[in-house]
């Protein structure tokens, strides 16, 4: 059953549709290249509102939908994605037919589709930034990253964007959760929507009920990464987390139906 949002931004529509929230991990890869259009349409069909994605730079400046800096996993080629053109990127083959997009594709291609969108290298701020101009997007993404230069970076050319934290910010507040420093929390979190974590850092448990209702007085929502086994997917939702960050949204979306 859908419940009041603690951690929704009244500035924010990104966090306006039925909470809890499955975030579909680079798409729904069960049977589809990540990170692919193929991949984000699977995710769409499967129900999923949103998608967690990343980027980086192209050679010619475009923001490219993927989440390594090299080739290597995903293709085999000792190549890195900032050597190629987007026009290269998209013929590169990563199965089913699929190669390489870019974020603008992604964005075009699904209106009505929530991105989770992660900054991977400072080459790739400015092309995320144009896209999602370009796209008028603002208000159906969040950008993040696990450096803070480049998340605040890219929020600050997206007025009123919705932002998650970043490694340091999501470190210095769990940390003032733990030990009751609501301040520093409040300072680290300042001007958020969301932490999205793991369920441990720092040999720390993040997914406790009083680290998350600490989230949740600070006014951000808590979504916890990367959860694909259903029954811990309805542990954390009965503790309080806000979304699921996972590989298998099509399992997350039926144990958020059941809880109807």
């Amino acid at each position: 059953m859908a419940r009041d949002q603690p951690g929704a931004s009244a500035n924010s529509s990104y966090l306006s549709t039925a909470h809890p929230r499955v975030l579909a991990h680079r798409g729904l890869a069960k049977e589809a290249p990540e990170n692919t259009m193929l991949a984000f349409a699977t995710a769409v069909a499967a129900g999923a509102q949103y998608i967690e994605t990343d980027v980086h730079s192209s050679l010619d400046g475009v923001a490219v939908v993927a989440h390594d800096p090299s080739l290597v996993r995903v293709a085999g080629r000792d190549l890195k994605v900032e050597q190629l053109t987007m026009a290269e990127l998209r013929r590169i083959n990563l199965g089913d037919g699929q190669g390489f997009c870019s974020l603008s594709e992604a964005l075009d291609a699904f209106p009505e589709t929530r991105f989770n969108i992660d900054v991977k290298s400072a080459g790739a701020v400015a092309p995320t930034v144009h896209s999602i101009r370009d796209l008028s997007a603002t208000e159906r993404v969040l950008v993040t990253s696990f450096d803070e230069k480049r998340r605040a970076a890219t929020a600050q050319e997206l007025p009123g964007v919705a932002s998650s934290a970043s490694a340091r910010r999501f470190l210095v507040a769990l940390l003032g959760a733990k030990t009751g420093v609501s301040p520093a929390m409040r300072r680290a979190l300042s001007g958020l929507v969301a932490i999205q974590v793991p369920e441990k850092a720092l040999g720390l448990r993040v997914t406790t009920q009083r680290v998350i209702q600490r989230v949740h007085n600070l006014g951000l929502e808590m979504h916890v990464w990367t959860i694909n086994e259903p029954q811990r997917m309805r542990q954390l939702l009965d503790l309080g987390v806000d979304g699921i960050v996972t590989d298998r949204a099509d399992l997350a979306l039926e144990v958020v139906a059941s809880r109807s």
